[in-house]
C-alpha cells in the first residue's frame, strides 16, 4: 500500500470525522455572537480562538466541514447518477443519434468555464447551498459521461461482451451486468477527484457570497470575512484556508493511491 494512499486516507478520515462529529456535538453554538469575546486567542474554552464576532472557530470549522461534505457528496452524486448512465447509453448506441447528442452536449458544457457558469446559476436563482449543489452537479455530469463513454467503447469490443451478445443479452443488460462493473475502479478514482474539485467550487461560491448563507458556517465565507482582519488576526484566514488545503490534498492523494492500487497497468509501469 502506497504512502500517498495512507496519507490521503488519514486526511479524508479526519475530514469525514469532523463533519460527522458536528452532527452531534460542537463546543459552542456557531450562531452565538459574543462581541465581548471577539478575537480571543486559543484557550481551553476556545481551542482555535474566536473570530471578530466572538464565535468559536473550532466549532465553525467542524460545521464548515459538514457543509463542504454535503455539497460535494450530493453534487458528485448528481454528476455520477446522470453522467454514468448517459455515457453507458452513448457507448451502447455508438455512432448513432443518441451518441452524437450526448457527445455534443458534453462539448457544449465544457465550452464554458465551470465556475463562471456556477456563479451565473447561483446569481440568477439566488445564493444558497441548494443552488450551489445544483450548479456544481451540472458540471460533473459531462465529466462522468465522457469518461464512461470513452472507457465503455473499448469494453464493447472485448470477448466477454461479444459472448454476452451471442447469449442474447440486450444492450441495457450488457451495460449493467458487464460494462459497468469493469468501470467501477475508474469511476471511483474519478469521483475522488471530482469530490475535491467540488469542495473548492463550494468554497469559491461561498467566498463570493453565493454558497451557504449565514448563520451556517462555510470555509469559503470564513476566508472572505477574514480579509479585513488578516493583519490583526491572521489565524482567521489560516484556519479555514488550511482546512480547505488538507481536505483537497487528502482527496487527491486518495485518488492517486486508489488509481495505483486498482489499475494493474500503473502497477506494472512502476514495478
Amino acid at each position: 500500500m502506497s504512502r500517498g494512499l495512507v496519507t490521503g486516507g488519514a486526511l479524508c478520515a479526519l475530514f469525514l470525522g469532523a463533519a460527522l462529529l458536528s452532527l452531534v456535538w460542537t463546543p459552542h453554538d456557531v450562531a452565538a455572537i459574543d462581541i465581548a469575546a471577539k478575537l480571543r486567542g486559543p484557550s481551553a474554552a476556545h481551542w482555535l480562538g474566536t473570530d471578530h464576532f466572538g464565535r468559536d472557530l473550532f466549532s465553525m470549522i467542524l460545521v464548515g466541514a459538514r457543509v463542504s461534505l454535503a455539497v460535494a457528496l450530493v453534487a458528485v452524486g448528481i454528476g455520477a447518477g446522470i453522467g454514468v448512465p448517459l455515457g453507458l447509453l452513448a457507448a451502447a448506441r455508438r455512432g448513432g443519434v443518441v451518441d452524437e447528442l450526448v457527445t455534443r452536449a458534453n462539448d457544449l458544457v465544457f465550452a464554458f468555464p465551470s465556475l463562471l457558469i456556477a456563479i451565473l446559476i447561483t446569481a440568477v436563482f439566488g445564493p444558497s447551498a441548494i443552488n450551489a449543489i445544483v450548479a456544481i452537479g451540472i458540471f460533473n455530469i459531462p465529466v462522468f459521461a465522457r469518461l464512461t463513454r470513452g472507457a465503455a467503447l473499448a469494453l464493447w469490443q472485448r470477448d466477454f461482451v461479444l459472448a454476452a451478445r451471442v447469449a442474447g443479452k440486450g444492450e441495457v443488460r450488457i451495460s449493467v451486468e458487464h460494462i459497468l462493473p469493469n468501470l467501477a475502479d475508474l469511476l471511483i478514482v474519478q469521483a475522488t477527484i471530482q469530490f475535491s474539485l467540488a469542495i473548492l467550487a463550494e468554497a469559491a461560491l461561498s467566498y463570493v457570497g453565493l454558497g451557504a448563507q449565514p448563520p451556517t458556517p462555510s470555509w469559503g465565507r470564513m476566508l472572505a470575512e477574514s480579509q479585513t482582519m488578516i493583519a490583526i488576526a491572521p489565524r482567521l484566514a489560516l484556519v479555514p484556508g488550511l482546512a480547505i488545503v488538507l481536505a483537497v490534498l487528502g482527496l487527491n492523494l486518495l485518488g492517486d493511491g486508489l488509481r495505483d492500487l486498482l489499475d494493474p497497468r500503473v502497477r506494472r509501469a512502476r514495478a
